[in-house]
């Protein structure tokens, strides 16, 4: 472990700082925290230096929705283990933060995970940004691979208890804006969560008007929610129509085609952003996942998660939809640290920022993952 005080000097071929493409540059940092960017003459003398042999250093990518990884969901074996998997699952592809899901479930086993998270991150867990509920206050119409009888509308007293039992640890929120009350909308705003409109089977007009009560993003655009159609725009026409909403997108060809990845990044720009939604293969329990070869189902066929890693959404963003490198990287970092309000700390290569850091090769492979600044 490097000392607090030395501050080291990362030099690689090209650097992404988030906004701008530069070369014969370094990356100072010191602890865990970027110092700042200089060129190569620039360099402090009694500064250490690492010549790091591969084509790019980017900001490390962030997930705001992946349900476990490496053999274990989180929904199926709450504990610190499971946890400590998906991050280790979250590295490989490039991401050092992520936002453990869980699915429409019981009012029980939702605050028992918030519990669990919280106890990861008091022994010191790394990554974990929070818990975000994908559900139970979604649309039957639209419950994709939710189980139903779990499905309900909220009440402000069971709102009032998640947040009592999740402070600082529940963090997200997918809920379907027609089927809430915008009471219950407006106090998960006012305490901080960041609500996403997702499972919903709403009209252009309900989602239009959730959206300017302050829902500042969409869940897994396409799946899961009313299309858009000529006489009745629908969710994603509200997406689309609004200018400041963002939206997620699972960007693996068979969640969602790549050319509606395509169609859609030209009509939102940097409103999209890339999650996973990644499950892993569980034979038994609510949630079973049965691996199809590219993608995961339920046993009775209906598609469930993805098996992306953040790295692969960037790489078919770049080769399979054709958004240029740079945009791509922006789609796994910097937009979702945006939504999440880390952008000053994350998604990013700036003074005061965090010290996570991939360097990846010409071929867009993780060659090597910096870690609070190691």
């Amino acid at each position: 472990m490097k000392a607090q005080n030395t501050m080291t000097a990362y030099i690689a071929r090209e650097i992404f700082t988030g906004y701008e493409m530069l070369t014969g540059h370094a990356v100072l940092v010191r602890g865990s925290s970027i110092e700042g960017i200089v060129s190569l003459a620039e360099i402090p003398a009694d500064c250490q230096t690492l010549d790091l042999d591969a084509y790019m250093l980017a900001p490390a990518f962030i997930d705001l929705q992946i349900y476990g990884g490496n053999g274990k969901l989180f929904s199926e074996e709450l504990s610190v283990e499971s946890l400590q998997s998906t991050h280790e699952y979250c590295l490989r592809g490039g991401c050092t933060q992520f936002m453990i899901t869980l699915a429409t479930n019981s009012m029980e086993k939702l605050l028992r995970g918030i519990e669990v998270a919280g106890e990861y991150l008091a022994a010191g867990g790394r990554g974990l940004l929070g818990v975000h509920l994908e559900g139970p206050y979604i649309n039957p119409l639209k419950k994709g691979a939710h189980i139903e009888r779990f499905i309900k509308r909220p009440a402000l007293p069971e709102l009032k208890k998640l947040m009592e039992t999740g402070s600082g640890v529940f963090r997200m929120m997918t809920l379907a804006p027609e089927r809430c009350d915008k009471a219950c909308i407006d106090f998960l705003l006012q305490e901080g969560i960041i609500v996403s409109a997702g499972h919903s089977n709403a009209t252009y007009e309900e989602a239009i008007d959730g959206f300017y009560q302050g829902i500042p993003a969409a869940t897994h655009l396409f799946n899961a929610m009313s299309p858009l159609q000529g006489r009745e725009p629908g969710m994603i026409g509200a997406i689309y129509d609004h200018t400041e909403v963002m939206s997620s997108v699972i960007c693996d060809g068979i969640h969602v085609d790549f050319a509606s990845v395509r169609i859609s990044k030209k009509a939102m720009g940097d409103r999209l952003f890339f999650i996973t939604d990644a499950v892993t293969e569980v034979p038994e329990g609510e949630y079973a996942h049965v691996f199809k070869g590219d993608r995961y189902t339920l046993p009775n066929g209906v598609l469930s998660g993805s098996a992306l890693t953040m790295l692969q959404s960037v790489k078919n963003g770049v080769e399979k939809v054709g958004i240029p490198l740079p945009e791509a990287l922006r789609m796994a970092a910097l937009y979702p640290a945006r939504l999440a309000g880390l952008h000053k700390k994350s998604g990013s290569i700036e003074p005061g920022a965090k010290a996570d850091l991939i360097l990846l090769d010409e071929q867009l492979n993780c060659v090597k993952m910096i870690i609070d600044g190691e």
